[in-house]
């Protein structure tokens, strides 16, 4: 078995957010969905049978595409898809050809039958990231493929100005996490982001934005954290507190976004922290029954 983590650029229209749920689901367990109207975006975690789950995920692919242009959409969060990002991720811990091979396949397919182009990433695209494609937006990665500079690896060698493009990738575990701040100024999100992310020499396996959410009005530190042994959540989400409180600011929440794996919890919980929004009901292996 193998864990899809799909993100679908749409986060306010629960009508259409089922809808794509349902298709999604077609073949494979959707084990969680989880939306935001402000980054205008839905994460969904599913598992199933290598094969089934590729099934699926076309299904529920064809589906959102149906349903969501780009060309009327707006939100906080770097996107350059209808479905922008579909990370195929081992549920065995280093066990990573299955999803190697189930992300190549379903890259294959997308670009062949869904006439959409495909950019591989991670295990299966040289080590990038999905920000080296979303950099500059949707026209950005439009101009550097007319120009040459970027070749999809599947499909048409255009982007489709409705459903952009999508990013295809095999990975092991990360933890999405939000951190919500107790300001009005974004600028201190975005400098605390600055501060933590690896790039910027901060924690390892950390990748970090600081934004305002407009329509909640809140202040945010969203963040990725792709080395959970090197950098365990409640010690980023601790770091996060440390850095906002020397700012005079004070921590005021936080979202987990879709499930984590058993050993982030068991580790906040070996160390005596309490990571908000991280409990028993947001773990991977019980939604599977294991």
């Amino acid at each position: 078995m193998l864990e899809a983590v799909p993100n679908v650029s749409e986060g306010r229209d629960s009508v259409v957010i089922d809808e794509i749920g349902r298709a999604f689901a077609a073949r494979a367990t959707l084990l969680d969905v989880h939306t935001d109207a402000d980054h205008h975006r839905s994460v969904l975690t599913l598992a199933g049978e290598t094969g089934s789950l590729v099934e699926s995920l076309l299904e529920g692919i064809s589906r959102a595409v149906a349903l969501i242009d780009l060309r009327r959409h707006s939100g906080v969060h770097p996107r350059v898809g209808a479905v922008d990002v579909v990370p195929l991720v081992p549920l065995v811990p280093g066990e990573m050809e299955p999803a190697r091979v189930a992300a190549l396949s379903l890259a294959a397919r997308i670009g062949a039958e869904l006439a959409l182009p495909v950019f591989l990433y991670g295990e299966v695209g040289g080590g990038r990231r999905p920000a080296f494609f979303r950099r500059g937006g949707l026209g950005e990665l439009g101009r550097r493929v007319e120009a040459g500079e970027l070749v999809p690896d599947a499909g048409p060698r255009r982007l489709d100005p409705r459903a952009g493009a999508v990013l295809v990738g095999a990975r092991p575990p990360l933890v999405a996490y939000n951190v919500d701040l107790d300001t009005g100024e974004p600028d201190v999100a975005r400098d605390i982001a600055a501060t933590i992310r690896e790039s910027g020499g901060g924690m390892p396996g950390v990748q970090a934005i600081g934004l305002l959410l407009p329509r909640s009005r809140r202040v945010q530190v969203s963040m990725n954290v792709l080395d959970l042994e090197r950098s365990p959540l409640h010690e980023v989400v601790q770091r996060v507190e440390r850095e906002a409180s020397a700012r005079g600011v004070a921590v005021s929440g936080g979202e987990l976004v879709g499930l984590v794996p058993e050993s982030v919890l068991a580790a906040a919980a070996a160390a005596g922290v309490e990571v908000p929004g991280v409990d028993d009901s947001r773990v991977l292996e019980r939604a599977l029954g294991l």
